[in-house]
């Protein structure tokens, strides 16, 4: 059934996701849309990037809210999972962008056998949870245990090195205990986090993820926060709802 205002997709299972601009039918995908990744989509610096890179696209979400806040980047996609990959390619196909997004349906190792151009961003949501229990569902599974089964971290950020541009950055957003991993992992790699974007529940609440930028110039790191939902209510904060309005129907 069509749902033609979709409000709050932080697990959202149905069959597609309605954005202003564009729609993500999801129904092959084994993760689907969320709001932590609508966030990163949001939140990461393409602005001015003229080359952009989304690793594990899934949906293709990422890619699609790229291609929305920079109206000129080539937007590339990798998905290993061919169904995903897929419906990525017809999510693309069927959006304002479909000149400027492009999926790979291979592993990363395989799209860098081809030697792509350097990259201004990369983009990363990788569901690695190290300590979850195993999904009985293979396809979710493999979704969510990427870092241990086919791309690990230090894979990830090898693979950034190697090919952002001088002044590239990197977009990766993990649970926080993920994240420290991570970041010691891009260290080894000559990457370094530059901003580190905490994203609570509500004001004050336990860090449910860490969105963090890395560039190869180690500095000081600047951190903000995001509380998704105001103080003791339901509603979506204020920071929130300003940030996601271009892309949320409801907002």
């Amino acid at each position: 059934m069509y749902r033609a205002r979709a409000t709050r997709p932080y697990a959202v299972a149905n069959s597609y996701f309605q954005f202003k601009h564009f729609r993500i039918e999801q129904d092959q995908c084994a993760m689907k849309v969320c709001t932590d990744a609508c966030v990163l989509g949001a939140v990461a610096e393409v602005g001015r990037a003229t080359r952009i890179l989304d690793v594990g696209t899934g949906t293709g979400l990422l890619a699609l809210m790229a291609a929305q806040r920079n109206t000129t980047a080539r937007i590339d996609a990798v998905e290993l999972a061919p169904a995903a990959a897929a419906q990525a390619a017809r999510n693309a196909a069927a959006s304002p962008w479909a000149a400027r997004v492009h999926v790979h349906a291979q592993s990363l190792a395989g799209f860098a056998a081809t030697q792509p151009a350097p990259f201004d961003h990369i983009l990363c949501n990788p569901p690695f949870f190290r300590q979850s229990l195993r999904s009985p569902d293979a396809q979710r599974t493999t979704a969510r245990h990427t870092a241990t089964d086919t791309l690990t971290f230090a894979e990830l950020a090898r693979f950034a090195a190697d090919f952002l541009d001088a002044n590239g950055q990197l977009t990766v957003l993990l649970p926080p205990p993920e994240m420290q991993h991570f970041e010691r992992d891009a260290s080894r790699a000559g990457l370094y986090p530059t901003v580190r974007r905490v994203v609570r529940h509500r004001p004050g609440s336990k860090a449910l993820r860490h969105i963090t930028t890395f560039s190869r110039q180690p500095q000081p790191v600047l951190e903000t926060e995001l509380a998704l939902h105001a103080a003791a209510s339901d509603a979506y904060s204020a920071d929130f709802q300003q940030l996601m309005s271009a892309f949320y129907l409801a907002l």
